[in-house]
Parts: C-alpha cells; structure tokens; sequence
C-alpha cells in the first residue's frame, strides 16, 4: 500500500522524485530559466578533479549558495551540480551560458541518465560523466564549442530524459564566481547575442567618437584636457571591450591572458583619474583633494603593475581600493561647484553616474543583489553616460573659457582705447610743453638773459633783414649806438646788483619808446644798439627823446639816488654793403660823442674819417 502511494506521488510530481536541482526545458528556451544554485562547492585550492568532486557531492559536502548570485571575492574554484529534463518527444539541443564574463575557467562534465535512475545516484562512477567542455581564457577562441563572449556549452538532451551536470567554475587565485548559467535554444541565444553586442558597439562607437572630437579640440586649442579626455575615451573602449569579452573574441583570438582584464581595468582607472584632475584643476583649487588623487594614481600604477605580473591577490585588492575612492572625484566636483565652476557641476553629475554603476556592479558582484541584464551592462552603460556628461561638462569649460576670453579681449580693448586716448593726450601734452620749451629755448637763445632784448647774435640777424629789406625797397634806414655813461663807476660805487638794475632799467626805458618794427639789443657790457627805418630827420628826433628819456631815470639806493646818461652815435644807410659797415660808422660817431663829454647824440660824417 505504501508503495503504491510513493509510485502514485511521483506519477503526479515527478519533480519530487528528481529532486530540486532538475530544471524541465523544452525548445523555446529563451535564457529566463537558470542552473539551479541550491549545491555548490567551494575548492579553495581550485585544483580538485571530478572524481573529487564526485566523491564530496557523495559525502553531501555540496551546499546551498546563500547569496543572491555571486560567491564573493574568494579563492579557487566552485562546483555546481544540477540536471536538466527534456520534457519534450525530440533530442533537445541546448545552450547554457555562463551569466558573467568574470571567470578564468569553466569545464563541464554531463551524463545522462537511465529512465529508473534519480539525479546524484551512483556518484561512485565518476567515469559515467563525460567532458563536454573545457574552456579557458587562455585557449584559443576558435576552441570554443559556441561563438561567444561569454562561456558557453552546449548540450544535447534525449527525449523525455534527464542530463545531469557537474561544472566547475574557475577564478584562478581570487574572484567572483556566479555558479549558475542560463538556458537557451541556441537560435534564441544568437539573436539575443547579436543585439546585445549591436548595443555594446554603438556605446563604443559613440565613445570613439568622443574620442575624435576631444582629439580634434585638442588640435585646435592645445588644451591638454582634450588630450587626456581622448585618452581616457579610448582607454573605456579599451578596458570594457576586454572585461565584457570582445577582444579576446574579435582581436586577440590567440595569446590572450586573463591578466589583460585587470592591465585594461588599471588603465581606465588611471587614465580618468589624471583627467578628472586635469579638468578639476584640483592641484590649484583643492589641493587637499589633490593629495587624494594622487594616492589614487599612484593605486592604478601598483595595480597596472599587479597585472602585469600576475599578482592576482594584490591586483584584487588594489582595484577594491580603486573602486571605494572613486567617488572622490564627484566629491571634488561639488567643491569646485561650489568655487563656482558650472562646468564642474556637471562633471560631478556625470561621474557620479557611473560611480552608480560601480556601485551596482559591486553589490551584484559580492552576491548582495541578484544578477540581472540590468544590473550586468548597467556599469558599461553608465560609463557611455558619464563619457557624455564629461563631453557636455567640457563643451560648458570651453563656453566658459571663450566667454573669459571675449571678456578678456573686450577690457583689453577698451584698456587699449583708453591707453590711447590717454596717450594721445599725454603726446598732445608733451608736444605742447616741448614747443613751449622750444619757444623758451629760442626766446633764450636769442635774447640777453639780463635785459630780456635781443642779444648781438640775434640783433645782426634782425638788423641784417631790415638792412636786406631797405636796401632792396630803397628805404630809409639808421642805426644808433648807445653808451652809458660812466658805468664802470656805478658798478664801482652802488655794487654790480645795482648795476644790473640800471642796465635793465635803460634797456626798459629805451623799449618803451619804441615802434614793434625798431630793433633793439644789447651788444656787451653797456652797450646797445638800435635799428630805425627812418630818414634824418626822425632818426635825430627819436634819438633826442630817448636820451632825454634816460636821463630822467631815477634809482633809489641805500647810497643814494642813480642817475644816468648816454652817448649816442647815429649813421644812416647810404652806400654800405652789410649792416656791419654801417654798425661800425655808428661806433665812429658814439665815441666822437664820449670823447666830446657823453650825454650827446653825433651823426657819422665822412668828413671825420
């Protein structure tokens, strides 16, 4: 009775009797069912065999995962044992993928088992499982049973049977392993493979073209920012073409090392976090901050180096440390927002989505959320969002930049205007002090510094033209020398002071009681001359009332009063070549009338030569 009610219980549910890791398929299998996660085992030293594995599943070593996908950050290898039912009349030909491109290894072994027999029975005979695949990073990708950038195996089912499965998950040192893979008809894997590297290209393409136009900004500005940008766009092709699987796919198909996922990983790190620093200037706005990004650099080179010598737990450590500082840069953003750069704002959005990503990627890595489509292109995703926000970020830079330079140029400009009228002025300024200085100068140069008339210089050039103008208009024309008389004495009795007194007081006199077309200069001493355009007859009355007019100057000194006379010689123009002949006729006649007693007007004659 008993048994009638299990063979009856299992008719009914015959998923009871093949146990909770037998997932049914059928032909539409579109990759929503999964392996089952419910017995994995942990080789921490990830060099354990089938028949080992065989042995601990026999042994019930094999546990439930108790996380929501992922192992976490551990060493070795895992082991997943499941099965699959064909619920279906025909061979059913299947795909299972591996759900994450972070693994070194996989290799799965299958056996199918008879109709009377449970999944997990007869683990004593290992031999019953056959290899249907063994992949690894470092084969060929031609050696791959299926054409794609994640681990894929594919099996073929009988009718109406279970396949059972026993598949080792490989993270060589220390990794991230999700032992669970998902199922597909392989026309249904293909068309969904297709669209998802389409999308993964055009992220790329868009990041390239980017790259393009940063290359050329940097070409026409020689802003070195453009340089790094350009660079940290290719390094994001660079580092996820290689963490998602393409290169080793589409360009180093042989000779491919697991290690180039952590040497292009440290120089996407490195390459944004120079130009995060470049852009923000921090080392001149926050160099606090500054000291933070620099450690950070200096983290991506000891992981670059980690890589590249296969330091995998140092390497794993590094990027840890790489990923929680990450979100310093969109700290240093928001501080240079706040310093007031707009363009600053915009970079902290942009990184900040993809410390997002980072973050989502991190908590479905350490098996904290469950592995998604989503959550699995979300980090790629935001990077192409970030690379964009950085672009908008630097488009704003160079609006600000243009706009401080229109600014710039527009101050300098009405600086220079203003410099120019004010240098006009000064030069109007200076022209004029310099005429005036040149009109002083001449002034000087021409008349005597005592008396302020002319000095004999510049009394021969004014009396050579009126002689020149008379001699040619046949005028009449004069010329008197004048002597004080007796001058040594007042020098001697009043004091030289005094004597320059009375010189300019004759001087003065004299001018008072000329015409503007009358020369008059002193030639030395006490000695004046003067140039009349007159005849005779004017000539000896002119002559008269200038020296009535001397002597009725009157000097007050502490000696007592100074009075002066002067002698005065005249000769008129006849037949002389220069104004000198005729000076020198007026001397004759002034010292006829010093020798006849002073105080005397004598005209030349030639009768006293």
């Amino acid at each position: 009775m008993i048994l009638k009610l299990i063979l009856a219980v299992l008719l009914v549910f015959p998923q009871l009797a093949l146990g909770v890791n037998v997932v049914d398929v059928g032909s539409g299998e579109n990759g929503t069912k999964t392996t089952g996660q419910s017995e994995i085992l942990h080789d921490v030293d990830g060099d354990s065999i089938l028949a080992t594995a065989v042995g601990s599943y026999a042994r019930g070593e094999f546990e439930p995962l108790e996380t929501a996908g992922s192992t976490g950050l551990k060493p070795g290898a895992f082991w997943s044992h499941f099965a699959l039912r064909n619920v279906t009349d025909s061979p059913l030909t299947l795909d299972l993928e591996y759900v994450d491109h972070q693994l070194i290894a996989l290799d799965a072994y299958a056996r199918t088992l008879p109709i009377n027999e449970l999944p997990g029975q007869d683990m004593a005979a290992p031999q019953a499982y056959q290899n249907i695949a063994s992949m690894s990073l470092d084969h060929a990708f031609e050696e791959r049973p299926v054409s794609h950038n994640r681990f894929v195996v594919r099996v073929t089912i009988p009718p109406q049977q279970v396949k059972e499965f026993m598949v080792k998950y490989s993270s060589h040192q220390a990794g991230f392993v999700f032992p669970s893979m998902r199922i597909w008809a392989p026309d249904k894997l293909r068309e969904v493979h297709t669209a998802e590297a389409s999308i993964i290209m055009f992220l790329f393409g868009g990041i390239f073209l980017m790259a393009v136009i940063s290359l050329v900004g940097a070409l026409a500005t020689r802003d070195r920012t453009f340089w790094i940008y350009s660079i940290y766009a290719v390094s994001k092709i660079v580092s996820w073409c290689t963490i998602l699987g393409y290169t080793h796919q589409f360009i180093i198909k042989d000779g491919f090392h697991w290690n180039y996922l952590s040497i292009s990983g440290a120089f996407g790190v490195l390459a944004g976090i120079v130009f995060a620093r470049s852009f923000l200037q921090t080392r001149k706005y926050t160099p606090r901050i500054d000291y933070v990004l620099i450690f950070m650099i200096c983290n991506a080179l000891f992981l670059l180096f980690c890589a590249l010598f296969n330091l995998t737990g140092l390497a794993v450590l590094s990027i840890t440390v790489a990923l929680l500082l990450y979100p310093m840069m969109s700290i240093a953003g928001v501080v240079r927002w706040r310093q007031g750069s707009t363009d600053a704002a915009v970079f902290a959005l942009a990184w900040s989505l993809l410390v997002v990503g980072l973050v989502v990627q991190a908590l479905r890595d350490l098996g904290l959320v469950e592995h998604s489509v989503m959550n699995y292109y979300w980090p790629a995703f935001a990077s192409f969002v970030e690379m964009l926000g950085i672009m908008a970020a630097m488009g704003i830079k160079v609006r600000r930049l243009r706009l401080q330079k229109d600014q710039a140029e527009h101050r300098y400009t009405e600086q220079l205007e203003l410099s120019k009228a004010e240098l006009e002025a000064q030069v109007v300024s200076r022209t004029r002090e310099l005429e005036q200085a040149k009109m002083a100068a001449e002034h000087e140069a021409r008349t005597d510094p005592l008396t302020g008339i002319y000095n004999r210089r510049s009394f021969f050039i004014e009396a050579g033209k009126r002689f020149n103008l008379a001699v040619r208009k046949h005028h009449p024309l004069s010329l008197m020398m004048f002597d004080i008389d007796h001058f040594k004495t007042v020098n001697d009795t009043f004091g030289h002071s005094i004597g320059d007194e009375a010189l300019r007081e004759f001087s003065d006199t004299i001018t008072q009681n000329l015409r503007d077309s009358d020369v008059w200069g002193r030639l030395g001493g006490e000695e004046f001359a003067l140039v009349l355009s007159e005849d005779q007859s004017g000539t000896m009355q002119t002559a008269q009332r200038l020296r009535e007019a001397i002597a009725q100057i009157v000097i007050n000194t502490p000696e007592g009063e100074l009075r002066m006379t002067a002698s005065i010689g005249v000769a008129y123009l006849k037949s002389e070549s220069n104004v000198e002949v005729l000076l020198n006729k007026a001397d004759d006649a002034l010292y006829k009338a010093k020798h006849q007693g002073r105080d005397q007007i004598i005209e030349f004659s030639e009768e006293d030569l």
